[in-house]
């Protein structure tokens, strides 16, 4: 079974419903409850591409707990996948270890975009865009906050935020529009909280921010970033880019891996030995080098630490709907 979060609706149960058939296992999912038409939807395709009902199912329940509690307890469900938060993960994890149950964990994230004094500064912003504004922000492995080099660290803040103002904010079946709404008014609470935090700690704004209407926020860079700041320390889950200044490898490295996540990283630099040497540094499950678009299908997708475990896409996302048998044939 499978519980998966509002954001990219099908991808989220197509990537983990499409191995699980695969392997021979029935399935069942509870989209969120934000967003069930599109599982419904894509549940009917697959009925009309001749997946039998009884093999995958979806269900909706007044109670998230109830469900939960119902996928971590019931005698027939041996797996159970979770796209979501850290906080909610664990505790689904907690409820199926009393079956021992397996279990694959997509949670939270804090990635970071690094920035070294020998990059193409023009593909890290054209990077930094890609990572961090497509879906208004709204991604598990969206960068969350930027640390350059304080030697091109003008350079890129003024050219990231050139291109930053050329977004067109609206309804994305708008032609033009680049950029949308954020899911709901406590998501646009919560982003504006932090913003406002950020710039109370001593943060600012690259250009003037101004408070839209409905569920919009205008996307922003924000200089003089410190790395204990809450937006640093905290996912963002919006269209806010915090740029912090660093000097050395060795300062970089500590201040991207300290946190509970490992999700998702990226760094552009061309120096190939730093590529190689930072990748292996970094704490991460995904890394992107001199890439800001890193979600492949045929590539194994999932994190360390407090991100979660497990992976899907390539061989070691059906890997995760198998168990491994051994058979030893003796006698003549």
């Amino acid at each position: 079974c499978a519980i998966t979060p509002w954001n990219f609706p099908i991808a989220m149960i197509t990537r983990k419903a499409a191995p699980a058939l695969a392997a021979g296992c029935s399935f069942v999912v509870k989209p969120s409850d934000e967003t069930p038409l599109s599982a419904f939807a894509v549940v009917e395709l697959a009925y009309q591409a001749g997946i039998p009902k009884d093999l995958l199912q979806v269900v909706l329940g007044e109670s998230p707990e109830q469900v939960g509690n119902l996928f971590t307890s019931h005698p027939l469900i041996k797996k159970i996948s979770f796209t979501g938060s850290t906080r909610v993960g664990s505790i689904l994890m907690a409820q199926a270890a009393k079956g021992i149950k397996r279990t694959s964990m997509e949670l939270g994230g804090n990635a970071p975009f690094i920035v070294f004094d020998d990059a193409d500064i023009d593909a890290a912003v054209q990077g930094a865009m890609a990572s961090k504004f497509r879906n208004a922000g709204q991604t598990c492995v969206c960068a969350n906050r930027f640390y350059v080099h304080s030697k091109v660290y003008d350079e890129f803040v003024a050219k990231f935020d050139q291109a930053v103002q050329q977004l067109k904010i609206g309804n994305g079946l708008d032609e033009g529009v680049t950029i949308g709404p954020v899911v709901s008014l406590n998501a646009k609470n919560n982003i504006q909280a932090l913003i406002n935090r950020a710039i109370e700690q001593g943060a600012a704004p690259v250009t003037p921010t101004q408070e839209l209407n409905g569920l919009f926020i205008q996307p922003v860079v924000l200089k003089d970033v410190k790395h204990s700041m809450d937006i640093v320390q905290q996912e963002i889950f919006g269209p806010v880019a915090p740029v912090m200044k660093f000097d050395t490898d060795e300062e970089l490295i500590e201040m991207a891996n300290e946190t509970i996540y490992g999700l998702a990283s990226y760094f552009y630099s061309q120096n190939i030995h730093r590529v190689w040497n930072i990748a292996e540094a970094l704490e991460y499950g995904i890394v992107g080098m001199n890439d800001g678009l890193i979600s492949t299908e045929v590539a194994p997708f999932g994190g360390v630490k407090q991100s979660g475990i497990g992976r899907e896409g390539a061989k070691e996302g059906i890997d995760e709907y198998m168990d491994i048998k051994y058979l030893c044939f003796g006698g003549k």
